[in-house]
């Protein structure tokens, strides 16, 4: 199968978002493969036996992205950023729910890096990360959204800067800044 180009899945993204379920139709195989590698790389920081599962977690993303139908997608990368950030959401309210943070104890620093998050608290690390994420946001708004593109959603370093809409270095920089804020951050919260 011949994967599909960038400008037709922003295509149906703008035709979707002026109301043709049509294009919700077409668009759904189109991007279900990437989104299912997001909600993996997602589901990997979980516990084993969450029961919490990558499909759900797709299906729980789809809802919502129906219900903001009316965004204006700018092109398929910020497709998969918002959708990054809804799995995001979704596991991080998830977490709250199950209350791991009040049974966690101290909060252990977490290494920020694309390859793995490895952990014996993930449930208690993500509202940790989650709550730093936010208090960065506070701070710089942008260095947070690299934060959430890179490391939840898996974007490269040139789609991260494509969707915030600034240069490579900017991204590079923020991303190591970004790192160095957090780890601070969650070390004081212990």
């Amino acid at each position: 199968m011949v994967p599909p180009s960038t400008h037709d899945v922003t295509h149906l993204l703008k035709a979707w978002s002026t109301g043709d379920e049509q294009a919700l139709e077409e668009l759904t195989p189109l991007v279900y493969d990437q989104l299912h590698r997001i909600a993996q790389r997602c589901m990997a920081r979980e516990r084993s036996g969450h029961t919490l599962q990558t499909t759900a977690l797709i299906n729980e993303t789809y809802l919502q992205l129906i219900d903001c139908q009316r965004v204006d997608w700018q092109d398929r990368a910020h497709f998969f950023a918002v959708s990054a950030q809804l799995m995001r959401r979704i596991l991080v309210d998830f977490a709250r729910s199950r209350g791991y943070q009040k049974r966690g104890g101290g909060t252990p620093q977490l290494p920020l890096d694309e390859t793995s998050w490895v952990s014996n608290e993930p449930d208690a690390n993500l509202v940790a990360l989650d709550d730093a994420l936010n208090a960065l946001a506070g701070v710089d708004k942008r260095k947070s959204k690299v934060v959430e593109l890179r490391f939840f959603g898996g974007l490269s370093i040139e789609e991260t800067a494509q969707v915030l809409r600034v240069s490579v270095e900017t991204v590079v920089r923020d991303w190591r800044l970004a790192k160095v804020w957090l780890l601070r951050e969650l070390s004081e919260a212990n």
